[in-house]
C-alpha cells in the first residue's frame, strides 16, 4: 500500500533526504502528516491513516534526524525552521502547485502550526492533533527519561517511549499493541542532543492563535480528554480565539488518541477533510 522512497530537500553541506512513506489518492486530496517526538519516526501513526488511502493520498515523511531521513547533522541543523524548509521542498518534489491538508501530531503539530504560517499557500486545511496552539501550563507531563547511565543516544529515546506508554495511553487494554507499535519505530536521539547542548530553538510559534485566526485555514484541533503533555482544557481556551475552528476532544482517550478511539479519531479527520 505504501510506497518508500528518499525525497532530496537540501543540498548542504551535508545534503539531507527525507525518508517518505507515500499511497496513491487523488492529488487534489493529498494529506501531509507530521510525526512527533521528534527522535521518533512516522509509523507509530499509519494506523489508522492508512484507511484512508485510495480516497486521499498520504505523504508521511520521517523529519530530518528521524526514522531513516538523514541523521548526522550538525546540532545546529536541528531547528523547526529547517525542517519546515525540508517540507516545503518536500511539497515541490511530490505535488503540485495544489494546497495540501496538513495532519500534525504532538510535537509534529508545532511543526503544522509554523509550516502553515511560513508558507500559506501550500497548506489547504489543519488538522493538530494532540497538541496545542496556546502553551500548555508548566508542569505538565512529558517524556520519562529512565535515571540510567548506561541508556544512550537512540536507546534512551526508546525507553522513554516505553517508560510512557500507561500515561500516554489511558486504556489498558490497548497498552499491549501500543507497545508492539513503538517497537518497530526507528528511534534517533539527534534532536535530543541538539536540545541538551542548548541548540534547539523552541517550535512554538508567538502569538499563535492570532495569527491563524488572521490567516483562515480551517482548522481541527483532535485530543483526547486524558491527554497529560498537553491536556484537553487547552482547546476550549483556543476555539474562541480561532473563529470557525473546531474542536473534537475523545473520551476515554489519552496522549495516544488514535491509539485509545482509532474509530471515532478517524472518522474526526475524515468529517474535518471532506468538509468545505
Amino acid at each position: 500500500m505504501f510506497t518508500e522512497d528518499l525525497i532530496p530537500v537540501a543540498s548542504g553541506p551535508p545534503p539531507v533526504e527525507l525518508y517518505l512513506a507515500s499511497t496513491a489518492g487523488p492529488p487534489d486530496r493529498t494529506l501531509l502528516v507530521l510525526h512527533g517526538g521528534p527522535d521518533w519516526d512516522h509509523s507509530y501513526l499509519r494506523e489508522p491513516l492508512d484507511r484512508l488511502a485510495g480516497t486521499h493520498r498520504l505523504l508521511m515523511p520521517d523529519l530530518r534526524g528521524c526514522g531513516r531521513s538523514t541523521r548526522g547533522l550538525p546540532d545546529d541543523q536541528y531547528t523547526p525552521d529547517a525542517v519546515v524548509s525540508d517540507l516545503v521542498t518536500l511539497l515541490e518534489r511530490t505535488t503540485d502547485a495544489t494546497p495540501v491538508d496538513v495532519l500534525g501530531f504532538s510535537y509534529g503539530g508545532l511543526l503544522a502550526q509554523l509550516l502553515a504560517l511560513t508558507a500559506p499557500d501550500r497548506v489547504r486545511r489543519l488538522i493538530i492533533a494532540s497538541s496545542s496552539v496556546l502553551p500548555p501550563p508548566p508542569g505538565g507531563a512529558g517524556p520519562r527519561f529512565p535515571d540510567d547511565p548506561a541508556l544512550t543516544g537512540p536507546a534512551l529515546t526508546r525507553a522513554a517511549a516505553f517508560a510512557g506508554a500507561e500515561q500516554d495511553v489511558w486504556s489498558a487494554d490497548r497498552r499491549a499493541e501500543y507497545r508492539a507499535r513503538l517497537a518497530r519505530v526507528r528511534f534517533s536521539a539527534e534532536w535530543l542532543r541538539a536540545l541538551r547542548a542548548g541548540r534547539l530553538p523552541s517550535p512554538r510559534v508567538p502569538d499563535a492563535a492570532h495569527r491563524l485566526a488572521a490567516l483562515g485555514t480551517p482548522l481541527l484541533l483532535l485530543h483526547g480528554a486524558h491527554d497529560r503533555t498537553f491536556p484537553a482544557g487547552l482547546v476550549a481556551d483556543t476555539l474562541p480565539l480561532i473563529p470557525g475552528a473546531r474542536g473534537v476532544v475523545l473520551p476515554r482517550a489519552a496522549h495516544m488518541a488514535h491509539i485509545d478511539q482509532p474509530e471515532p479519531w478517524l472518522a474526526a479527520v475524515a468529517q474535518f477533510l471532506e468538509s468545505s
